[in-house]
Order: structure tokens, then C-alpha cells, then sequence
């Protein structure tokens, strides 16, 4: 096995920090798992989510150093905050919320005589797990949790970009034994993911189509399950008579947290025609208003650019925007300061469907605005699009928005907000179009997509009818 070569930056100077380590023994870090995977799936799932309250005592123990880690690996300081205190958050609720899940049925009658039919729940042994670079910590753990509660034994690759909250990770895993048999996180390219595909028994991926549609075919030709989380061009909607001032702040929010890097950052906004000049006006005001971190981390909102080939992307994308006729209001460039690569809010209007910033996923701060004539002309538009991961809507009731919302084609549509699905884990939802495949990673589903299902058949009957045997 050979690593693929790659330099660890830092995203906020661009310097060299270190080259990735040395290749994982997949194998064998593969098979250690797997050894310990059978007593921890004896435990009960009381004790189970005991352990898992350990291990959350021990990371907010740890919570300057992989606070530090993130902020080395992704330059930003308010976001690494929030996801280790998410991480706390899944921790203590998945550990309530399992037991109650993996309780077995009663058994129940069938509709054959005297024929009850019961059932058990059995966790994959090993599931692999493949996370992207954005929220290193929270998007590395988001399954891993669930799928330990279920029972499983867990192996992390997250993205060779930010590998360096690894080391504190693990450190916390030391404290807690029994979790440490059953959960490691390992450096590694792209092609140690690859390889890791052939060695567990259900692959989970977050990252980005192409590279999905990969592991896709991957765990096809391997016959294991594959769950895909993958990118976005989430739209809103804002409807005339909507709260014009309460819908621009929760859309720069929504396109902007984490320097527009998420997959369920707002990337496309659609408002009817009466107010759009209006609502134009109040979101770049308030977009002038949002400074970069920068000289010092805690200067302003907006951090580094984390990954540098996802820089060039953003500049693609505002670059055909610009040639095709769009306006900038505010932003609209990629800065190099001091050797990192930084992206302030940037408001775009005259922008159409033919434009690479209204059909690929840009992954930056940037909020392209395009007037529509109505709200089913905001739907098509909305629709128009090869992604459906989330959406938002913004309306004069929650009724008019919620209309609106069954009709578009996305998994999670926040309604009179934006972006609430990076908070609120407790409402199941599919990916639609090229946003993914699998069942929910939100709500029960998200541990139950982990346990394979097995009826038991039982004949109480004292006497069989003879036709059986």
C-alpha cells in the first residue's frame, strides 16, 4: 500500500506545515476492530451509551486543545467552537435516545395460525467512515456516533486537508477503553479511502459528487451498502409580503457561516419581483457589515478559504458570472492575504441559469440573487437544479412558506430561516437528486440505517398442519 504525497497547509498563511503521515495498515487496523466489535455489540445499549457519556466527559475535558487542532487545520475559530460542543450534543443525545431505539418489538401475530412473528436487530461489524474537510470533527463523527450506539466497530478517514485534530481525537479515545477497541481515526489520502471500501461491511461519505458517485460504484462492485451525503446548491425563496429584514439576515448567515463552506450553505436565492431591489439593498448592507478574521482570528466572521484547489473553483465560478453580464454589489473576489486565501460576502445580482455560479456548487460566501416573477416562478427556478440536499423559505406565515416548500424538490427546507438542519438533527430526510443516496442521516433513521433486520418465525401451534412436514 502507498499513500498518495500531500503537504499539510495552513489555510490561513498557506505554509507547509508537515507532510500527511505515512500510510495506515488499513488491514490491520481493520481487523483489531473487528475483534473488538463483538463485545462491545454484547454490551447492552444502556452500557453502551454509558460509554459514550465517558467519552463526552473526556472530549469536553479536551475542549481547548480541539478547539486549537481545529483551528490549525481550518483557520476559523467560531466554527471549530461549535463543532466540538455539537459533538458533546450528538454524544448526550444518542446515548438517550438509543436504548429506547434498539428495543426489540413484541411479538405479534401473523396471518397464519398460530404463527407469532419477533425480531432482533444486528449491527454492521465495521463501517467505514469517509469525511470531508469543512467540519472535520462534527462530519467525522456525525455517523460514527449513531453507528457505535447501534453496536457497530467504527474506522475514520477523515480528509487529508485538516488531518490535525486526529491526534487530540485519539487521545480522548485512550481514556475510554472500551470505545478506543472499537473506533479509529486514521490520516490518509484519497486512495486510503479507496482501499478502506473493500475492507468493511457498510461505507459512509460525505464530500462531493464525483468523488461519491466513486465510492458509489465502489461498494457496489464490493456488494456492501454505501450512505451519500453529498453536495448542494441549496436555493431560497422569499416571497412578497415576507420579512424582508429577518430574511436577509438568516440568508447571509446561511450563505456565509463557515466562509460559505458547507454543503447546505444557501448558494442560489430566488425573490419575487415587488421586493427584490428591496431585499437586494438590506442583504448587502448587511453583508458590508461582515469582516474577515483576519489579522487575528478573532477580528471579524468570515476565516480563511481552507482548501486551495476550492479557491480556484470560487474564482472559476465568479469569473463566468462577471463575463456573462452578472453584478456585483459587494465582495466578488478571491484575496490573497499574507499567503491564505480569503472570500468576503460577496452579492451578485443579474444572474441566470446559465452561469456556473447558479448550477455547480461554489462552496464560498457568495449569494447570487435573481428576481422572479412569482412564487411558481421561484419554485421552477428552485427545482432547476441536479442537486436537492435543503432549501429555505421565507414567507408571510409559516403556512404560505410551508406551501411552497412541499412543493420543491430538497430534503430539508427550513421555513422563515435558513440553514437550521446543521442544528436541529432530530428531523429525518432523504437527499434528492445528486445530493445523495441512502437513508437519513437526521432523526431514528440515522442509527437505524447501521442494524440489519431479522424476523423470527415461531409456531406455537401443538399440533402442525400435516401439508408442513
Amino acid at each position: 500500500m502507498t499513500g498518495t504525497p500531500y503537504q499539510v497547509r495552513d489555510p490561513r498563511t498557506g505554509a507547509v506545515v508537515r507532510p500527511l503521515a505515512p500510510p495506515a495498515d488499513l488491514r490491520g487496523h481493520a481487523n483489531a476492530l473487528r475483534a473488538g466489535q463483538g463485545h462491545w455489540r454484547g454490551l447492552s445499549p444502556d452500557e453502551r451509551s454509558r460509554t459514550l457519556l465517558r467519552w463526552r466527559d473526556a472530549i469536553e475535558e479536551a475542549h481547548e486543545e480541539m478547539v486549537a487542532a481545529l483551528l490549525a487545520d481550518t483557520g476559523r475559530l467560531i466554527e471549530s467552537e461549535m463543532e466540538v460542543r455539537s459533538v458533546v450534543g450528538m454524544l448526550d443525545r444518542w446515548a438517550a435516545q438509543a436504548p429506547g431505539l434498539l428495543r426489540p418489538p413484541e411479538p405479534r401475530a401473523t396471518s397464519v395460525p398460530g404463527v407469532r412473528i419477533a425480531g432482533a436487530a444486528t449491527p454492521y461489524p465495521l463501517v467505514g467512515v469517509i469525511s470531508p474537510w469543512n467540519f472535520p470533527l462534527l462530519l467525522g463523527l456525525i455517523d460514527a456516533i449513531p453507528a457505535l450506539a447501534a453496536g457497530c466497530a467504527v474506522l475514520v478517514k477523515p480528509s487529508e486537508v485538516t488531518p490535525r485534530f486526529i491526534a487530540p481525537l485519539t487521545r480522548t479515545l485512550r481514556a475510554v477503553p472500551e470505545l478506543d477497541a472499537v473506533l479509529t481515526v486514521i490520516e490518509g489520502a484519497g486512495d486510503i479511502g479507496a482501499e478502506m471500501i473493500g475492507m468493511v461491511d457498510a461505507v459512509v461519505f460525505t464530500g462531493s459528487v464525483p468523488t461519491g458517485m466513486a465510492v458509489a460504484a465502489a461498494a457496489a462492485a464490493a456488494f456492501i451498502p454505501a450512505f451519500l451525503e453529498l453536495g448542494g446548491k441549496d436555493a431560497a425563496i422569499v416571497l412578497d409580503v415576507a420579512d424582508l429584514d429577518r430574511a436577509a439576515s438568516a440568508i447571509l448567515w446561511g450563505g456565509t457561516a463557515n466562509a460559505g463552506q458547507s454543503c447546505l450553505s444557501i448558494e442560489r436565492v430566488y425573490v419575487e419581483e415587488p421586493v427584490h431591489d428591496e431585499f437586494v439593498r438590506l442583504l448587502t448592507a448587511k453583508a458590508r457589515r461582515v469582516r474577515l478574521a483576519h489579522p487575528q482570528v478573532t477580528d471579524g466572521q468570515i476565516g480563511p478559504l481552507i482548501d486551495a484547489d476550492q479557491a480556484q473553483v470560487i474564482e472559476r465560478h465568479l469569473a463566468d458570472a462577471l463575463a456573462r453580464g452578472a453584478a456585483v454589489h459587494c465582495g466578488g473576489t478571491v484575496e490573497r492575504i499574507d499567503g491564505g486565501r480569503w472570500c468576503r460576502p460577496t452579492v451578485l445580482t443579474g444572474v441566470t441559469h446559465d452561469m456556473l455560479i447558479m448550477t455547480e456548487e461554489t462552496f464560498g460566501p457568495v449569494l447570487p440573487v435573481m428576481a422572479a416573477r412569482d412564487a411558481e416562478h421561484a419554485i421552477e427556478l428552485a427545482n432547476d437544479s441536479a442537486y436537492g440536499l435543503s432549501a429555505a423559505v421565507f414567507g408571510p406565515t409559516a403556512e404560505d412558506a410551508l406551501a411552497v416548500a412541499a412543493r420543491l424538490e430538497a430534503g430539508a427546507i427550513s421555513i422563515n430561516d435558513a440553514s437550521l438542519t446543521a442544528f436541529v438533527h432530530e428531523g429525518e430526510k432523504n437527499s434528492f437528486k445528486n445530493s445523495g443516496l441512502g437513508p437519513s442521516r437526521m432523526g431514528p433513521a440515522s442509527l437505524r440505517r447501521f442494524l440489519r433486520s431479522q424476523a423470527h418465525l415461531i409456531n406455537d401451534s401443538t399440533t402442525p398442519d400435516p401439508w408442513w412436514h
